[in-house]
This record gives C-alpha cells, structure tokens and sequence, in this order.
C-alpha cells in the first residue's frame, strides 16, 4: 500500500504526471528535447517571474547550492545559517575551499533584516546564502525584506535556498532583486526527485567568467551556454522534463495566487492542531507554509507512530539532525489537499488517543 508523503520530501506527484516520465526516451541534443526545454524554461521564468536565464540540472538542490559556492563570489561569502540546511550551504563553502562567515541564528528563529545589514555593512562580502523556507525547523524566513537590505549594497549577491518554497509561495525573481535562486522539483513542484531548477542574472554569469577553478558539471559560464541552447549542460534527464512541462502547465493553470492561499490553508490548520495538541517549535508570525514543525511536549515515540500511520496508508516526518524525536514535522505541499490533511490529523488523534 502507497503511504501518502506527509513529509518535507519528496511529495506527492499526480498520476499524470508521473505517466509523462514514462516517455520513451529521445536524443537529448533532438529538436524534440530543445523545444522542450525550451518550454520548460519559459514556464519557469513565468512562474519566478524571472527574465533572466533558468538553468536545467539533473541534479539534487544541493548539487547547484555547489554550483553557487563555486560561482557566485570574487571576494568572500556571507552564509546566513538558521537550521541544517543554512549549515550545509556554510559547510559546502568550506569543503571547496572558499572564503565565508557565518551569520548565525538560533534554530527555530527567523532571520532579521538588520542582522544582514549590519554583517554587510562592514564591507567583507560580495555574496549572501540565504535560505529562504528552512524546512528543518519551520521557519520562513522574511525574504522580501531581506533583499531589500541587500539592494543596499550593490555589489553585494543574494543567492537563495527557494528548495521547499517554490511553487507554493510567490517568488517574484525579478521584483526582489535576487541574483540566484534554486529549486528542487520533490518538493512544491511536485514532481519525482533528481532534477533541479535555477534562475540567475547576467551578472551571475559575468562574475563566474572571472572565477578560477569552477569546477566542470556545475560551472554556470557552461550552464549559461546550455541555457541558450534550451539544453541541459551534459546528458538530461528528459523524462524529469517531459513530466516538469506537465506539471508546470497544471501550476500556471491553477495560479500562483490560488496556489498560496491552498498551502496557507493547510499550514493554518495543520499550526492550530499542533497548538492545541502540542505546541510549534518556529517562532510566532514566521512558520513556513509547506510544513509545520511541532515540538514534541508529549514525548510521542515518532517512529512507532509512523508504524501506525503506515497501516493507514500514511507517513509524517521525523525532526531532522540534532532535532529528531524534540520535534516531528508534518508537510502539506504540492498536490496535497485540505481534505488530507484533515484526515491524517485524525489519524494521529486516533492513534494517540487525543480524540
């Protein structure tokens, strides 16, 4: 039996969806691939609201988080860490070699603007990570105004971590003034993993064609080639686009703002339950919206939990790294529905006996 993802991911993928990736294969350099992505490219830069180039990578997220650390700063980087993920952006800084600080912030906090200012405002760095929806202590960080501090400073990038944010908060790419920002499909998007997304500026590629040494697969001055080309850089995986050209077509179709308001929904519901029942680990007024992450105040065994939850075709996620068992997480994202989430509340009442 099929357990529903109730987890930060991978998600849900609709039938027709994952049907398009069972496409027999074509040549990845064919006119039917480049048309192809070449659609694939122009929904995302819809959907991003973004002009510039989109790269095509059959990789995890974290593999084009690489590719920023590799490209994106001359100079020195600002890694702005408020959970595991932040961490792991600061720790890919260090494993190739680049110059980076941390900007610190206690897990289940937010990011302030002002923190951001005043790092920058000593003049040490020409490039910010920022992850936007920290998906392992639930917290969204306010990414409008934190690009707005970083405008400040114009020779300063801001590269965003949108993984778990991207088609279920409206991004406006272009409006914010970002200079990276990347996504992986197993999220909001809804599609099967192994594929990522990125949206960049010229400047991004006019500062990586100064830098030595950016490695061979994710070197974005490659990327923007392929871009142009409405190719992936090396061999792609066309299934992944086949069943992203579907599934963003269905995004577009039920809008941006229908979309939010969905997950919103879901978040609010999900938020009241756990306060009721437990009590939320994100700080008030910044939960994301694609997940929800609870503290554990009942001492619940998670994993004999899940055993349960199985039997009723569904599964919740654990708390990740130095959090697991202080904290569960439930996701409601991409395809699922209100109705589900109801549902598996239910359960969890059902099974914990808090009917």
């Amino acid at each position: 039996m099929h357990k529903r993802l109730f987890i930060p991911g991978p998600t849900e993928v609709a039938e027709v969806v994952r049907q398009e990736m069972s496409r027999p294969p074509v040549g990845h350099r064919s006119e039917e691939a480049t048309v192809l992505g070449g659609r694939v490219i122009s929904q995302v830069q819809k959907l991003l609201n973004a002009r510039g180039p989109i790269f095509l990578s059959t990789s995890s997220s974290t593999g084009l988080m690489e590719g920023v650390v590799r490209n994106g700063s001359a100079r020195r980087f600002l890694s702005v860490t408020c959970g595991a993920f932040g961490d792991r952006w600061h720790q890919i800084c260090h494993m190739n070699g680049k110059p980076v600080d941390a900007l610190e912030v206690e897990w289940g906090r937010a990011v302030r603007p002002e923190q951001v200012r005043q790092a920058l405002a000593t003049g040490k760095y020409d490039a910010v990570l920022l992850t936007h929806n920290e998906t392992s202590t639930g917290i969204l960080n306010p990414l409008a105004e934190i690009a707005q501090v970083v405008r400040e400073f114009p020779d300063v990038f801001l590269f965003v971590d949108a993984v778990s944010s991207v088609a279920a908060a409206r991004i406006d790419f272009d409006g914010l003034g970002l200079d990276g920002l990347l996504a992986g499909v197993q999220k909001a998007l809804a599609v099967s993993p192994g594929f990522s997304l990125m949206a960049v500026t010229d400047r991004v590629i006019e500062r990586a064609r100064g830098i030595e040494n950016r490695g061979f697969y994710f070197d974005f001055v490659r990327h923007y080639a392929s871009y142009e080309k409405k190719q992936g850089v090396t061999t792609p995986s066309t299934s992944h686009l086949y069943a992203l050209d579907l599934q963003l077509a269905r995004i577009l179709e039920e809008t941006m703002p229908a979309r939010e308001a969905r997950h919103r929904l879901m978040a609010a519901r999900t938020r009241a339950w756990a306060q009721e029942r437990f009590a939320l680990f994100p700080e008030a007024g910044y939960e994301s919206i694609t997940l929800t992450a609870v503290r554990n105040t009942r001492g619940v065994d998670i994993p004999a939990l899940n055993e349960q939850l199985a039997k009723r075709g569904a599964v919740i996620g654990n708390g990740y790294g130095r959090l697991k068992n202080e904290t569960f997480r439930i996701a409601h994202m991409g395809e699922i529905r209100l109705e589900e989430v109801e549902e598996l509340l239910g359960w969890i009442d059902e099974i914990l006996g808090l009917c």
